[in-house]
């Protein structure tokens, strides 16, 4: 017996993508918050002749293009769910605008690293007061965003009402990473600021710096290879792989002999698999016993009966 089932004659492959994410509002509203800071910071700059101010404001530009990246993505992929052309939906642009924000990401590190070697053999005046202030604000303010970040529901609910983790949501997560590695930034600058301010430790500074940036560098690099699998249809984990054999071996004389388990998308996957069987069913029976809960949106199924049975 060989079958290849299709479910029903029609189905789509919006997989739910076509509803509005939990991150895109709270991404819209960082995005406002940090646009406001960078032009208040930049005018500040011109009208006060503050270099440090100014330099600051164009530092929060930087992030605010970065998250507009991250705003766009929920909206492009919510539009162009229904799009015939993407093959499983538009799940993959999560990632994709997660991957491209891990690399700005990267850019922003290497440019505290540059910036921070300078000034350890070109030292400039500080003026303490004044990039204090601009510190502190800046701390309150990327610390605000990413509480709004962290208290995004973390759920995600398929074509079928199931929920399921929302932890591979990697754009999200990418904007997340803008607005506290802005945090950091701050804070490092502001313990940087007073121990020279009251102790002269001038090389504070500059090394707060290269912290910043490793720290920084490491936050990109896991978020880059994680939206890098999802890019790559790498395999899934082995604790859902071996999930899903569990349960379409559950009777006696079926096997699996090939399984292929991807991700399409924020907590969804598809799967392309076959089984062999003394005695065997129709693919939906063996599709209605994958748990709900591994998110399996879109499987493919062949079924082949054991050869001289």
């Amino acid at each position: 017996m060989h079958t290849r089932d299709t479910g029903h004659w029609q189905h789509d492959h919006v997989f739910a993508q076509d509803r509005e994410q939990p991150g895109e509002k709270r991404t819209l509203i960082v995005v406002l918050i940090t646009a406001v800071m960078m032009v208040v910071e930049i005018a500040a700059g011109l009208a006060y002749g503050s270099m440090a101010l100014l330099a600051d404001g164009l530092h929060m530009a930087s992030h605010a293009a970065a998250l507009g990246i991250a705003f766009l993505a929920y909206v492009i992929a919510r539009r162009l769910a229904t799009d015939q052309r993407f093959s499983f939906g538009t799940g993959k642009l999560n990632s994709l605008a997660g991957f491209a924000s891990a690399v700005l990401l990267l850019g922003f590190a290497l440019i505290m690293v540059t910036e921070s070697t300078s000034r350890f053999f070109s030292p400039v005046e500080i003026s303490y007061n004044q990039a204090l202030v601009v510190a502190v604000v800046g701390l309150i303010v990327n610390g605000l965003s990413a509480w709004i970040f962290a208290a995004t529901p973390h759920h995600h609910h398929d074509h079928h009402g199931h929920s399921h983790a929302h932890h591979h949501d990697h754009n999200l997560r990418a904007a997340y990473l803008h607005v506290l590695a802005d945090a950091l930034t701050s804070l490092l600058a502001i313990v940087a600021l007073l121990a020279a301010k009251f102790y002269g430790a001038n090389w504070l500074d500059p090394l707060m710096g290269f912290v910043g940036a490793a720290l920084v560098s490491r936050w990109s690099y896991g978020l880059i290879k994680q939206s890098a699998r999802v890019l790559l249809d790498r395999q899934t984990d082995e604790k859902t792989v071996a999930a899903i054999k569990k349960s379409l071996e559950s009777q006696s004389g079926d096997r699996v002999i090939d399984l292929h388990c991807w991700s399409i998308g924020p907590g969804i996957y598809a799967a392309d698999l076959a089984i062999v069987s003394s005695n065997p069913k129709s693919p939906d029976a063996y599709r209605s016993r994958i748990p709900p809960e591994l998110g399996i949106v879109h499987a493919t199924i062949e079924v082949q009966r054991i050869r001289g049975q």
